[in-house]
C-alpha cells in the first residue's frame, strides 16, 4: 500500500520557511505546522494544559498554558525544560501522526519543523527541504519584526544550527530572495517528487 511523500521544510529564523509553507499550501499541498501544534496544546482545551498544570501550576492560566510563565520556570530551574519535552514531544509526535493519518491518500505531505535537524527528525522523513537567504537579506526581515533586537536576533542565532550545516544536509534547497523564484522552485520541486497533481 502506498503512503505519502514526506518531505521535511527548515530553515533558520527569517530564511522564508512560512512563506514556502504558503507557497506549498497554493498547490494543495498538505502542511503539517509543527509551531502550530504546539500552540493548539497550549491553548485553552489543549492537551497539553492539564499536564504542563501538573507540572507548573502558575504556568496556567485561564485554562491555557501561559508561555511567559513557562519561561520563568525555565529560567530558575534547570531541568524543567526536560520535563516540558517529555509531555508536549509526545503529543507534538501523536497530533503529527493524526495529520499523516488524514492525509494518507495525498501523494506529498510537508511537515514544517523548525528544529528538524537537532530532533532528528531528518531519521523518519523520506527527505529534507532547507529554505535559505543571504545573511544580510536574513537580518533585515527579522529586525523588521516588531519588538525584535540585534541582541535577540543573535541570541537565537547562535541556538540555531548554522545555514551552511542545515544546506549541506539538505536533499533539496530553495532560495527565498524573490517570491517569484521561491514559488517556481516549489512547483518544480513537486512535479520532481512525483506530486504534481496534489
Amino acid at each position: 500500500m502506498s503512503r505519502p511523500f514526506l518531505l521535511g521544510l527548515t530553515g533558520s529564523i527569517g530564511m522564508g520557511k512560512s512563506t514556502t509553507a504558503a507557497l506549498f499550501r497554493e498547490r494543495a499541498v498538505p502542511v503539517w505546522d509543527a509551531d502550530a501544534a504546539v500552540h493548539g496544546l497550549y491553548a485553552e482545551g489543549g492537551a497539553a494544559v492539564g499536564p504542563i498544570g501538573g507540572l507548573c501550576p502558575e504556568a496556567v492560566r485561564r485554562g491555557a498554558v501561559d508561555r511567559a510563565a513557562l519561561k520563568d520556570w525555565i529560567a530558575r530551574e534547570p531541568e524543567a525544560l526536560m520535563r516540558i519535552e517529555a509531555v508536549v514531544h509526545p503529543l507534538v509526535a501523536a497530533d503529527r501522526q493524526a495529520f499523516i493519518d488524514r492525509h494518507r491518500d495525498a501523494p506529498l505531505l510537508v511537515l514544517d519543523i523548525p528544529l528538524l535537524f537537532e530532533t532528528g527528525a531528518d531519521k523518519w522523513l523520506d527527505a529534507v527541504l532547507v529554505v535559505t537567504a543571504t545573511p544580510e537579506v536574513q537580518r533585515a526581515r527579522v529586525l523588521d519584526r516588531p519588538g525584535m533586537t540585534e541582541a535577540q536576533l543573535d541570541a537565537i542565532l547562535a541556538r540555531q544550527m548554522p545555514d551552511a550545516e542545515k544546506r549541506a544536509r539538505a536533499d533539496h534547497v530553495i532560495e527565498t530572495l524573490t517570491l517569484d523564484r521561491a514559488r517556481a522552485e516549489v512547483v518544480a520541486l513537486i512535479e520532481k517528487l512525483g506530486a504534481a497533481d496534489a
